[in-house]
């Protein structure tokens, strides 16, 4: 799906004056944080912790050009990312792992974050994309004003794990343009076993569906680019493709047969995953052929081109 032009949904509710609400909102809900599906109700703004380990301030580990993410977001100037530290999950096979359960990360107030975003949109980045969001989304809509004063334009990526609240999903509604979450798990178990996460299929498709219900499948212009919509992530995990079966079903059948989905098969061990096998190794190339395979059969015909090409591939082999 194409589209010629499109204006980053902030800068309207900016105007209209209804981003000053949600900032407060989320604000008062960080007062008996319920950010997040896990629901710590801590005083964040007091500075107590809960289970992401942050306080009234975003914890930034890096922000710059990325040009490792999906094409429609990459484009010639690179995806704009913000990395924030610490996380919502407990992946034990997380790949960024001394970021996100080690903390490698600043206290980011308003002004600075701000700054950041403008920083990259200045260095010719097409967006910005805020990597692992679910427990900042507070601080997030906090800095928009001050970006957006110093002409912060380019669209806003909520770049999740998919472990994220419809609540404060419903904050962000018309702010953020482009929603790129991670479907990881499909059964319970498995979000538990690995993650520690209860709940988390029904949180993910319950998040997924409100995603896309605010900004709808991917829409690309005509340099493509990505500039509203929703992107899905699924990481193939080893023997994992009984769940990459359901996820894809679940997104043929009740999101959109048009759903833009990224089937990722960088899968390595990192993090604690020795210490939970099978992920103490790498999938192979059956295995993502296997997948591949299951996301067409569901009916889904929009992948990262990076994907079909490694795809094509495999089938050579």
């Amino acid at each position: 799906m194409t589209d010629s032009s499109s204006q980053a949904g902030y800068l309207a509710l900016h105007a209209r004056g209804e981003l000053a609400a949600r900032i407060e909102a989320a604000r008062e809900r960080l007062r008996s944080c319920e950010l997040c599906p896990r629901r710590c109700r801590v005083d964040r703004l007091a500075g107590e912790l809960g289970v992401c380990r942050t306080g009234s301030l975003a914890q930034v580990a890096s922000y710059a050009p990325h040009f490792g993410e999906e094409g429609p977001l990459v484009g010639s100037g690179g995806s704009g990312t913000i990395f924030f530290a610490q996380c919502n999950l407990f992946c034990v096979f997380c790949q960024n792992y001394e970021i996100s359960h080690g903390g490698e990360g600043v206290g980011t107030g308003p002004g600075q974050l701000a700054a950041m975003m403008v920083s990259l949109q200045k260095q010719g980045c097409h967006n910005i994309n805020f990597v692992s969001p679910s427990h900042v989304a507070a601080q997030i809509l906090a800095a928009l004003p001050a970006a957006i004063e110093k002409g912060l334009t380019v669209p806003l990526v909520y770049n999740s794990s998919g472990y994220d609240s419809v609540a404060t999903l419903q904050l962000l509604d018309g702010v953020v343009d482009i929603y790129m979450p991670d479907f990881k798990f499909w059964r319970a178990e498995t979000a538990e076993r690995h993650a520690r996460a209860p709940g988390y299929p029904e949180r993910a498709r319950a998040a997924l569906r409100e995603m896309h219900r605010q900004v709808g499948d991917l829409i690309i212009d005509g340099r493509g680019i990505a500039v509203k919509g929703l992107l899905v992530r699924h990481l193939i995990m080893p023997e994992g493709v009984g769940e990459t079966a359901e996820i894809m079903h679940f997104l043929a059948t009740e999101i959109s047969l048009d759903t833009y989905v990224n089937v990722m098969d960088q899968y390595r061990p990192c993090g604690r995953a020795c210490d939970f096998p099978p992920l103490d190794r790498t999938i192979t190339a059956g295995e993502y052929r296997e997948a591949m395979r299951v996301a067409r059969e569901a009916g889904l015909h929009r992948f990262d081109e990076r994907d079909l090409a490694r795809l094509l591939l495999l089938l050579r082999e």
